[in-house]
């Protein structure tokens, strides 16, 4: 199975950068409502593309994730004007990266390293493409270039399109249990980073690995 993987796969939100990062941006403008509101906001985020794409109304990830903002600003009594608005949907374009992250991928060098995520460009673009971790990436590849979101299959299918291998030859790697189901579902070799530590999903589809965090991906190599 070693020798099979061309291509690592890697989720960004969760998996490589922390989306609860933003609490203390959020907390700088709302204090004591920071965590709070972050955790809404991821939720709601969520729930909304979720919806979107059940719904056939897509819409881009900074459109999706700014409605989940002003609902998560609304839910917690938080009252958000147009600028600090605008402060926190740039404080998400400067997520932190998980502390282990530029480490593992400086020891895959020897692979395709790839970011696909649900992100618009104009979101994953300046994350992926800062000085932290652009010279250990390959490609960058958005659902939103088929305006279909994961864990639908056409997503995973454009992303293999891109890829040009086999879909055996690809490990995706991602925090979010769905995307897991949705990538070996759909024929991925799969690594679910279970960060924190979530009860194990009872559907019929598992990931063939499960680790804390990346480090447990360098077995495959």
């Amino acid at each position: 199975m070693k020798r099979m993987i061309k291509a690592l796969v890697f989720d960004a939100y969760g998996t490589l950068y922390d989306v609860h990062s933003v609490k203390e941006a959020c907390d700088s403008l709302f204090p004591e409502k920071g965590e709070a509101i972050s955790a809404e906001w991821r939720k709601k985020q969520l729930e909304y593309f979720f919806q979107r794409q059940m719904m056939g109304r897509y819409r881009p990830f900074d459109e999706v994730t700014r409605d989940a903002l002003r609902y998560a600003c609304k839910a917690e009594g938080a009252k958000l004007t147009k600028e600090n608005e605008d402060m926190l949907m740039e404080a998400y374009l400067a997520l932190e990266l998980f502390e282990e992250v530029r480490d593992v991928l400086g020891k895959l060098s020897d692979k395709q390293r790839v970011v696909f995520s649900n992100g618009s460009e104009n979101m994953i673009g300046p994350l992926v493409n800062g000085p932290d971790i652009a010279g250990d990436i390959d490609m960058v590849i958005s659902a939103d270039e088929i305006k279909q979101y994961k864990p639908a299959a056409a997503a995973y299918a454009h992303a293999l399109d891109r890829l040009g291998i086999e879909r055996d030859e690809v490990l995706f790697m991602s925090s979010n249990s769905w995307d897991i189901m949705g990538a070996a579902s759909f024929g991925f070799h799969t690594a679910w980073i279970n960060r924190g530590g979530a009860q194990p999903e009872t559907l019929d589809i598992q990931p063939d690995r499960a680790y804390t965090d990346l480090n447990g991906i360098l077995e495959w190599m």
